[in-house]
């Protein structure tokens, strides 16, 4: 299977079923098998994923791609063996880095459910298009990648994490805040524009917010 097929969906679902690390294998860059250079694309995914998993409190070596030909069996004994030892090290998914299930559970339904308006931004805003591997690392460690990021993705997740808690019981700011690691203030954002769009409602003789 070409690794341009592979889909956010499949990573996070991995993730979302315990998975405690994902490892891609793709052609060499210009080296691609089907004149698609999907091995392009697989590496935009698995950055933008990276970035996001940092985001969610996930480490971000447990996902990597690394590129080689059908000829190359000891580079890719060399390169599977790493990646198990880096997992081992890492430990069990959530609990290395210190999430407990829950908030772990709550962080990855909420990049699963925005899973569909991201492919969308990362064809259409995010997608990269340069000739190596380092210089797409630098445009997605890049001020620039960070500003598109909060604009385009971080703030919908944080959306998507609130109604996620909003599902099981009404809170307050406060209380939201603290759970997702959030400034008040940016919880009060997210609940008044949730407000207006009618996905929130306060309920003033409880002091929270409910779905």
């Amino acid at each position: 299977m070409c690794s341009g097929r592979v889909d956010l969906s499949h990573l996070f679902r991995a993730f979302s079923n315990g998975i405690d690390g994902v490892f891609i294998g793709g052609c060499h860059l210009k080296e691609c098998n089907y004149v698609t250079q999907g091995n392009y694309h697989a590496l935009n995914l698995v950055l933008l994923s990276k970035r996001i998993m940092k985001h969610i409190g996930l480490n971000p070596d447990r996902l990597r791609i690394e590129f080689m030909s059908s000829g190359e069996g000891n580079l890719f004994a060399r390169a599977v063996d790493d990646f198990v030892k880096t997992v081992r090290e890492a430990g069990p998914l959530g609990i290395s880095e210190g999430l407990d299930r829950e908030t772990l559970e709550l962080n990855l339904k909420a990049v699963s459910r925005l899973i569909p308006y991201i492919r969308l931004v990362e064809s259409e805003r995010l997608r990269a298009h340069f000739e190596t591997q380092d210089q797409f690392k630098a445009f997605y460690a890049s001020d620039e990648f960070e500003r598109l990021f909060k604009e385009l993705i971080a703030d919908k997740l944080a959306i998507g994490q609130i109604m996620a808690l909003l599902q099981e019981k009404p809170l307050s700011t406060g209380e939201i805040s603290e759970i997702l690691g959030l400034s008040q203030s940016d919880v009060s954002k997210h609940l008044n524009n949730s407000a207006k769009q009618g996905l929130v409602r306060y309920e003033e003789n409880q002091k929270r917010f409910a779905l």
